[in-house]
């Protein structure tokens, strides 16, 4: 498979890791919109939102825990932030591989960017 994200996964491609675990793997954007822009994903491929099976809905509340704990480590969880999950073209996915962007460090505009 041709996809980036199972690439940093798999530690084929570098990336700046800030977390990982048996199941999701967070790393800092390479294309940041906000002083802090962390994305995870899960280890397994899943291509969009909307193609996550029913038995494995879990993995996004992992997600959404582990953006949690970033915002902390991160410093912007007393101030605020963003967690986006976009699905399909029009829904603005570029990567398609599930994932879940963290954005925060400044005033975020109604713009999901």
């Amino acid at each position: 498979m041709d996809c980036i994200f199972c690439k940093i996964a798999a530690g084929e491609i570098p990336a700046d890791i800030l977390h990982t675990d048996e199941e999701v793997i967070a790393f800092r954007d390479i294309n940041p919109q906000a002083p802090v822009h962390v994305v995870i994903i899960p280890g397994e491929h899943f291509t969009t939102l909307a193609e996550l099976p029913e038995e494995k809905s879990v993995l996004v509340g992992h997600m959404v825990h582990v953006a949690n704990k970033l915002a902390v480590s991160e410093g912007i969880s007393e101030s605020g932030y963003r967690v986006v999950i976009n699905c399909g073209k029009q829904g603005g996915q570029v990567v398609q591989h599930l994932h879940m962007h963290l954005l925060g460090g400044r005033q975020l505009d109604g713009n999901l960017g």
